[in-house]
This record gives C-alpha cells, sequence and structure tokens, in this order.
C-alpha cells in the first residue's frame, strides 16, 4: 500500500491540495447560501410572496389550488386601485388570508341593486354604474354599503358563493381597512397552462 506521508512525516501534497479544494467548495458553498438569504428573505418579506387560492369565491377569474405570487411593493409606493385583486389578512381573523376584488374606495357609497353596483362619490354624486366582465353569473344582492377613510369595500367574482364585505362589512371592527391588505396578484404560475401577468386585472375607468 502506497504510503501518504513523506520521511519527513508531512501531509502528501496531493492530499493537501484535495483538502484545499474541499475547503474552498465549502466556503464557496456557505457565500452562495448566505447571499442567496440576502436576497429572498427582504423579497419575501417586502416585495413579493406565495398565495395559494382556496375555494371558488373568485371563480372563474381563479380556480382552486392556484399557485399565485402576490406583488407587496406597490401598496407601499401607492394606493390600491378599484378593480385590484387584492390579499388580505380577514378583518374578523387577521390570521385567515382572502383574496377578493375591490369594488369600493375609501368614503364611497356602494350601492347594489339586483346585482347592479352603482359607485356614488364626491366626484360623481349622481353615481355611476360599475362595469365587471368579470362576472359570468348573475347575483341577487340589494343593498348600499358605505366606506370610511382608509376603507375597502371588496367582493369575490363569484358573487353567489363568496364571503366578502357584503356579509362582514358591519360591525366597523370588521371592515377591511388599507392596514389588512397585504398586496395585489402580480403573476399565476400554476397551473403552467394558465400561467399570467397580473391575473384578474381590470381597470375601472371611473
Amino acid at each position: 500500500m502506497e504510503n501518504i506521508n513523506n520521511p519527513n512525516g508531512n501531509t502528501n501534497p496531493e492530499v493537501k491540495s484535495k483538502f484545499r479544494i474541499a475547503l474552498e467548495s465549502f466556503w464557496d458553498l456557505i457565500k452562495f447560501a448566505a447571499i442567496a438569504l440576502l436576497i429572498v428573505i427582504p423579497i419575501r418579506m417586502f416585495i413579493a410572496q406565495p398565495f395559494l387560492v382556496s375555494g371558488e369565491s373568485m371563480f372563474p377569474t381563479f380556480h382552486d389550488g392556484e399557485y399565485l405570487i402576490i406583488d407587496e411593493l406597490s401598496y407601499i409606493t401607492g394606493d390600491p386601485n378599484r378593480g385590484d385583486v387584492i390579499v388580505f389578512r380577514y378583518p374578523a381573523d387577521p390570521k385567515r388570508f382572502f383574496i377578493k376584488r375591490i369594488i369600493g374606495m375609501p368614503n364611497e357609497e356602494v350601492s347594489i341593486n339586483n346585482g347592479e353596483v352603482t359607485i356614488i362619490n364626491t366626484e360623481y354624486p349622481e353615481g355611476f354604474k360599475l362595469v365587471e366582465p368579470y362576472i359570468d353569473e348573475k347575483f341577487t344582492t340589494t343593498s348600499t354599503y358605505k366606506t370610511g377613510d382608509g376603507e375597502y369595500f371588496v367582493m369575490g367574482d363569484n358573487r353567489n358563493r363568496s364571503s366578502d364585505s357584503r356579509t362582514w362589512a358591519e360591525p366597523t371592527a370588521t371592515k377591511l381597512t388599507d392596514k389588512l391588505i397585504i398586496g395585489r396578484a402580480f403573476l399565476r404560475l400554476l397551473p403552467l397552462k394558465n400561467i399570467s401577468y397580473l391575473p384578474g386585472y381590470y381597470k375601472e375607468d371611473k
């Protein structure tokens, strides 16, 4: 058997070289992991995070089990808009997350008459009817709701099977405020056949 030590008792240079290569590879792995964490953690915490759709309240825009990436940065630098599909903490139980569409903005009146939505605000005191091409099933809600400062009125696109502001906007403690909003739907990644950018996006002209 070949002796790996030389007559002076020193380690064979070849063994030293292999050990050095292994050590350098390990150190490179540590550096890569550290850099990855420095990049991924801030993105995960402050810019975007994953969300799995559960239930059918946003059908047909979203289906149960779809995998989304939520954009958190836009609402740090700007405000939500009518028509945005957002993920937020459920006001009655902040540990739960919901996905709905913004219908009413702060300080507005949302009047629903047999499923037809009218928005009344300072700019349109006579109101304007909301165009909603994302709905494919009639609903029969008839009621009026009001939002205050920093409050939003949201509904699922599947109006007949959605728990939303119509049912939990009262009392005031369970209204959706801007502090509970996580972000907007930015990417639909799965299933691959439905991959899309800003899924469900609809800009209301008013």
